[in-house]
């Protein structure tokens, strides 16, 4: 059971996804930033170049943080919603919280972070194997920061800590799809930040502390046949093609900071030359708006001024370092998704 208000649980949650944003030995793919992804028709994207939209200036983004609340993003873009959420029908947690000692219904509001990417591979789209990533050593060469070990249905937290339940997908347990991985990652953070949250939890009295690494859960695997939805994903990517396949990887479990995680990578034979694939890939992270919210704690002390969390998340601050999590969210998922190009482009 949570803590009312909570407090600084913050900075940390960057971006828990296993398939981790190693930097390639050989980065060819340079990233193009764009309005939007799926407005752009492959026939107009260059050779080893990624294209990547992360929205943080649309419509109904914050202002502040460049982010979007998840029900307006929900209402907005309903079909985006319903593949990049933890499954279709999830809404905001309802959870319990303590008021002074005393139990009360809350909301756990949340704010999305959603990118897009789209880029070529240049082999036909029956033979990309998808297989390969649905696996422990292809994730640790990958990011050797990052230590994984495999976990069964029975240990992946929705199922047996309450609350965590929320987040148990309604139409099937976690780890139990045919050719899944299911993994339990752990990343202990990087650079500065370790000695900022030291000094945060020094100055916190009561409540929860930071933690010094992220822990997350994730299902790992290649949608069968059977469950791609041909029509509505070809809409999504806009791209006037079968979908041939479809990797998705699904965090439904973090120590701290984020709620829930998708990464959809959606291949479709390029319209106009077969030997060629149109790859498109949707990231999605659900951060927990009370984190965003945590800026004057911090702003009244001179040394955590640059430790604002929305600043660390969104790699604006003195604390982000390198190119991984550790970075902020845009250099890591652009990161992240240029290493994935660089894999399946060999």
């Amino acid at each position: 059971m949570k803590t009312f208000p909570l407090r600084r649980r913050c900075l940390i949650g960057l971006a828990a996804l296993s398939l981790s944003a190693a930097p390639s030995m050989a980065e060819e793919f340079r990233v193009e930033e764009v309005p939007s992804v799926t407005a752009v028709a492959p026939e107009r994207i260059k050779a080893k170049t990624i294209l990547v939209s992360d929205h943080t200036g649309d419509k109904i983004s914050d202002g502040d943080t460049g982010l979007m609340r998840f029900e307006e993003w929900a209402r907005e873009q309903p079909q985006r919603k319903r593949f990049l959420s933890l499954f279709p029908s999830y809404e905001e947690p309802r959870i319990k919280v303590s008021v002074h000692g005393i139990e009360k219904p809350y909301t756990e509001k949340l704010h999305m972070y959603v990118v897009e990417a789209r880029f070529l591979i240049g082999k036909p789209a029956d033979a990309i194997d998808l297989n390969r990533f649905v696996s422990l050593e292809v994730l640790e060469a990958i990011d050797p920061s990052i230590k994984h070990r495999r976990i069964t249905a029975d240990q992946a937290r929705p199922h047996r800590d309450p609350q965590s339940a929320h987040n148990r997908n309604p139409d099937r347990r976690w780890c139990e799809a045919p050719q899944s991985l299911c993994i339990e990652s752990r990343y202990p953070l990087e650079g500065r930040i370790p000695v900022g949250i030291r000094l945060a939890n020094r100055l916190e009295e009561g409540g929860k502390k930071i933690s010094e690494f992220m822990e997350f859960q994730s299902e790992i695997r290649v949608l069968p046949s059977a469950e791609i939805d041909q029509a509505d994903l070809a809409g999504l990517t806009d791209v006037d093609a079968p979908v041939e396949g479809v990797l998705e990887q699904t965090l439904f479990d973090v120590n701290q900071v984020i709620q829930f995680g998708k990464l959809m990578a959606v291949f479709q034979p390029h319209p106009t030359d077969r030997t060629k694939t149109v790859a498109t890939v949707f990231m999605s992270l659900g951060i927990e708006t009370d984190v965003l919210q945590q800026k004057k704690e911090f702003a009244s002390i001179p040394v955590l001024r640059n430790l604002i969390p929305v600043q660390v998340l969104m790699g604006k601050s003195s604390f982000n370092t390198g190119n991984s999590i550790s970075a902020g969210l845009p250099s890591y998922v652009r990161n992240r998704i240029r290493s994935i190009a660089e894999m399946l482009d060999r």
